[in-house]
């Protein structure tokens, strides 16, 4: 078999289908469990979907237990250049394990369309009918109705700023990321700058997911007095996978209904 190249360019010297794999990204632990129920070897602490999911926990995405993923003997290793560490990976492939580097996405095409790489490439899979779904359901831009501030973070505040898949989410949508055009993918503006923007008339909607950070009715919307929220899902809106089929329903109707 050919080496395969992931996202980065780097080979990923599978000899055949990828059968025992450790997942290090829970969108992308979501993703082939959907897709080839059974050939995960290990997920982090962090993989909550599918809720039947049954593997061994190899600690966090950001400091995995490497020694266990080398104990697990995995004939692959699923990472992405945002959520995991080089040092981790470079470890991982000094001992002789295959790992695919998903880049971490811009937009959700790009997103869809790496995910189809790894399923067909590395699992050698025939399409998903739910990665053709979500395609479809996300071809289309909507016409823009609000423009938002969209945290992901408190103490200290961090946004969504340039180039990330939920501002891309959000753009399919109709809501526009105040924040796109910043030089940081997550810019860290102070709490004035951001209350700043709705009196000035360039933000009238509040975006509030409950991941990374957990926003709630209680904590988020009163830092930002009189301004219109809304609070979603973190996992429809920064989650790569089957996820996105039902994201795009749930985060219209809640757009719709605002």
């Amino acid at each position: 078999m050919t080496p395969l190249l992931d996202d980065l360019g780097e080979p990923v010297p599978l000899t055949g289908p990828a059968a025992r794999v450790v997942s290090l990204v829970p969108s992308l632990t979501e993703a082939v469990e959907i897709s080839a129920p059974g050939r995960l070897a290990g997920v982090t602490d962090y993989c909550t979907h599918p809720s039947t999911l049954e593997a061994p926990r190899v600690g966090g995405s950001k400091y995995p237990k490497v020694d266990e993923v080398l104990r697990l003997a995995p004939d692959l290793v699923l990472a992405n250049s945002e959520e995991n560490r080089p040092e981790d990976v470079e470890r991982l492939r000094a001992n002789g394990i295959p790992v695919w580097v998903m880049a971490a996405p811009a937009t959700v095409p790009a997103a869809l369309g790496s995910l189809r790489r790894i399923l067909t490439q590395a699992y050698d899979l025939p399409e998903p009918e739910w990665l053709v779904e979500a395609e479809e359901a996300w071809r289309e831009t909507a016409p823009v109705r609000f423009h938002a501030v969209v945290p992901v973070w408190r103490k200290p505040w961090i946004v969504l700023g340039r180039e990330t898949f939920g501002g891309d989410v959000l753009h399919r949508l109709g809501v526009e990321n105040v924040y796109a055009e910043h030089e940081d993918r997550y810019p860290r503006p102070k709490l004035p700058e951001l209350q700043a923007h709705f009196p000035a008339g360039d933000a009238d909607l509040l975006v509030l997911p409950d991941e990374p950070y957990e926003f709630t009715a209680t904590d988020g919307p009163e830092a930002f007095p009189g301004a219109r929220h809304v609070l979603v899902s973190g996992r429809y809106l920064t989650w790569y996978g089957p996820s996105l089929v039902a994201a795009h329903t749930t985060l219209t109707h809640l757009i719709n209904d605002l």
